[in-house]
């Protein structure tokens, strides 16, 4: 009876320890998320608490959405949220920082619940910092159908032809570096830190430079167009504009306007010496952190794995149309349908995550694309791409 009752007693004991060690008293947990997300993040907080009677917390929320969330967090850590969400660009700058505490609660499932690249994107040498959140903060090709046909819209030259027998336009934002990376990227580039976090880039080399010779024609091409895709493709499409890059911030003025001519796909491959090259894009997901000062480390997680577990994804997605990072809720027969999201899936398999760009990235690249766009042709397109890349990765 004694070595049963000792077995019990080191069974419980076992059981006890393999369990997350959640305080007696509440945990008091602050969590920052968007305005738009205030009401929902409230609602999964009482779903968290019905799912999850033994722990208890109490939650004040707070409103930084997730572009403020490094600058907010860097102003004041100790007094910054538990729990709260960020951009993924925002990830090594949070991890230097020492921002953010490393996700040890089923790390496992998490990792096999989301797509690779979004837990790529939430990792850094190996270990896990953030739970992907949204995997929509990319960009593809809208289009008008009655304009381009299926087979023209997968290449940049049938694109250009038909906007030119339309005396229609084109629209891309080349002096952006977020867009015109997609040249870069598709041809191999690679933008990445070296061992002193310092920006290395070869967008300058043999490929590189076919890659702007590239842009160079684009822009220099009769149904090329820039400007504002924010304000100018949901009111131009259909009219003046028989296509455009942007993302799914605009998908409901652009299918209000297109109507049944609304289409969007991935983006196109672009000839570059000779060859037909997929444009590539950089990859945005949202994604969720714990502050590495919590003094409830257990909780936080436990609660910000439920913000962004596959229910709760699918919540996103039904109340704000936002794309779920999560797998099973990826390939959903109601997120499949949706036509933009749709299209930022079929791009995400040629997508690179933001992760390793670093500030200095972006103004000599959107340099690069200005002068395309002005057609200033004072320099040779070598000669400004090494211009651009020496910028790029100066310390």
């Amino acid at each position: 009876m004694k070595k049963l009752l000792s077995l019990a007693l080191v069974l419980s004991l076992a059981l006890t320890m393999a369990l997350p060690a959640f305080a007696a008293a509440p945990a008091k947990l602050k969590v920052w998320g968007a305005q738009d997300d205030q009401a929902i993040l409230q609602e999964m907080v009482e779903s968290f608490k019905a799912a999850h009677p033994d722990v208890a917390v109490e939650v004040e929320f707070g409103v930084v959405g997730e572009p403020d969330a490094k600058t907010k967090y860097l102003e004041d850590p100790a007094a910054a949220a538990d729990v709260f969400a960020f951009a993924g660009d925002q990830l090594m700058d949070l991890v230097a920082a020492g921002a953010l505490y490393e996700v040890t609660l089923n790390r496992e499932a998490i990792e096999a619940a989301n797509s690779p690249g979004s837990i790529e994107a939430a990792t850094i040498n190996g270990t896990l910092y953030a739970y992907p959140m949204t995997a929509d903060n990319g960009y593809f090709l809208y289009y008008d159908k009655s304009v381009i046909s299926e087979e023209q819209v997968k290449t940049l030259d049938g694109i250009l032809e038909a906007a030119n027998a339309a005396g229609q336009k084109v629209m891309m934002d080349v002096s952006n570096g977020w867009y015109i990376a997609s040249f870069f990227l598709g041809a191999g580039g690679k933008l990445g830190l070296d061992a002193e976090g310092n920006q290395t880039c070869d967008f300058n080399n043999e490929r590189g430079v076919a890659a702007g010779e590239a842009i160079k024609a684009f822009t220099a091409n009769d149904a090329f167009m820039t400007g504002d895709v924010n304000t100018m493709l949901p009111g131009s499409m259909g009219d003046t504009i028989a296509a455009g890059v942007a993302g799914t911030w605009l998908a409901e003025g652009i299918q209000a306007k297109l109507g049944d001519n609304y289409a969007a796909t991935k983006l196109p491959t672009f000839t570059m010496a000779g060859e037909q090259v997929q444009m590539a894009s950089f990859a945005g997901y949202k994604l969720m952190g714990v502050n590495s000062l919590t003094e409830y480390p257990e909780e936080a997680m436990a609660l910000a794995e439920w913000f962004t577990n596959e229910e709760n994804q699918i919540k996103r997605f039904e109340t704000r149309a936002l794309g779920p990072a999560n797998s099973n809720a990826a390939a959903s027969e109601a997120v499949k349908a949706n036509v933009a999201l749709g299209a930022l899936a079929e791009q995400s398999a040629f997508a690179v995550p933001e992760k390793d760009v670093r500030g200095n990235y972006w103004t000599p690249a959107e340099a690069f694309g200005t002068t395309m766009e002005a057609k200033d042709y004072s320099k040779d397109v070598k000669t400004l791409l090494d211009e651009m890349v020496a910028a790029i990765t100066a310390k």
